[in-house]
């Protein structure tokens, strides 16, 4: 037992296994899938995070009379690697002063760049003392900070007032304005947009094969073969190796299938390149692309172009295509703002982050809205 509120106590779970998936999804996650038990377990469960990846599971567990209340997925951090809301120089500045900045305590879902609750509880007393119990752990087992990332614009807002720093980065998405057809999105789209985005879509089409967009039962066991060839290539040339194991993706198509959307490029039978989303109540979040030959356009085809076909035809609201790009501008991916949370114990470095922060938001604002008048929508049609 960690940390004792009246009649609600905050405990540390080694393991997701510790608490049952109903416990677990039943503080109210919302269906995101990321958040869910079963793929927190699939991480653990096929050494994707765990012994020896910087990433050691410490889930916060509140409970209020014995009764599960509350939840976070928390991780205790060696490096910065996997978390898409860099933190490098913070650790350098901080090692330079006499600190040790690792370990630090990482609330967050491993190398997901996708926003989500983070706080999972219905209830914000719940919320605030998850956070609370955050900072404690911090102090009591001599970590650097505690840190919150992609999480709601709520919770970045309840984090605030419990004196966590705030901060803001970008992404880009495409919003749904009640479209029927992918030809309606491009109507809203100034002539020359559009007429490049149809040029790039039938040259990525004219690779000399076929593209097969995949859920469910769908999706088979060598899909999955073919995908981990093209993920270990992206990998690795992004990240020096991959993150993910092999068993990861098997587990991701036992317990979660029909969450996932795989866009398959196959020529002469033979998947070639591919793109991995998974599904939410209200989005598609595109995660993973990789392939094994190059094709002018199938990435942007199979990444974006294919996203929005599938969102459209299913009525989800948006699609989050991933961290950074702003290539994704041009295609109809607006700037939008994401969040996180930072409490640092030194009050000196806290300070000095603070300052930073606020300089960050202000240039992170501008830069939101110069790229937002740069985008390809015609004028009036649309806002973020």
């Amino acid at each position: 037992m960690f940390r004792r509120m009246s009649e609600m106590t905050v405990s540390v779970l080694p393991a997701i296994s510790a608490i049952p998936a109903a416990d677990w999804d039943g503080c109210g996650a919302g269906g995101n899938p990321f958040t869910s038990h079963r793929f927190l377990a699939a991480l653990e469960q096929s050494g994707s995070v765990g012994e020896g990846t910087g990433w050691h599971p410490s889930h916060l567990v509140a409970r209020v009379g014995g009764r599960v209340a509350g939840v976070a997925p928390c991780y205790l951090k060696t490096h910065s690697q996997g978390e898409y809301i860099f933190d490098h120089a913070w650790a350098q500045a901080y090692e330079r002063a006499g600190g040790r900045y690792y370990p630090k305590l990482q609330c967050a879902v491993p190398f997901t760049p996708v926003t989500g609750p983070r706080l999972i509880a219905p209830d914000r007393p719940v919320q605030a003392a998850l956070l609370q119990a955050m900072a404690q752990l911090a102090r009591q087992s001599g970590l650097s900070g505690a840190h919150v990332t992609f999480c709601t614009q709520a919770e970045a807002e309840l984090g605030e007032a419990a004196g966590f720093l705030p901060r803001a980065s970008e992404q880009f998405h495409w919003l749904n304005q009640g479209y029927g057809t992918f030809d309606d999105f491009l109507a809203q789209l100034s002539s020359r947009k559009r007429k490049a985005i149809r040029k790039e879509r039938e040259r990525a089409q004219a690779f000399g094969g076929t593209i097969r967009s995949l859920t469910g039962e769908e999706i088979r066991p060598a899909h999955w073969d073919a995908f981990w060839t093209f993920y270990q290539d992206t990998g690795g040339r992004k990240w020096g190796r991959p993150y993910l194991t092999r068993a990861f993706f098997e587990r991701l198509h036992e317990t979660m299938r029909d969450d996932c959307l795989l866009v398959l490029a196959e020529r002469d039978g033979r998947p070639v390149a591919g793109a991995l989303n998974l599904i939410g109540p209200d989005a598609l979040y595109g995660r993973y692309w990789g392939c094994t030959e190059d094709h002018p356009f199938l990435h942007f085809e199979l990444c974006y172009h294919r996203a929005i076909d599938w969102a459209i035809a299913n009525g989800l609201a948006r699609v989050e295509a991933g961290a950074q790009g702003e290539h994704k501008l041009a295609r109809g991916y607006l700037p939008t703002q994401t969040h996180s949370l930072h409490w640092v114990r030194d009050e000196g470095f806290h300070r000095a982050i603070s300052d930073y922060l606020d300089r960050e938001r202000q240039a992170v604002g501008q830069e939101m809205a110069l790229l937002a008048e740069l985008g390809p929508f015609r004028r009036g049609e649309i806002s973020g």
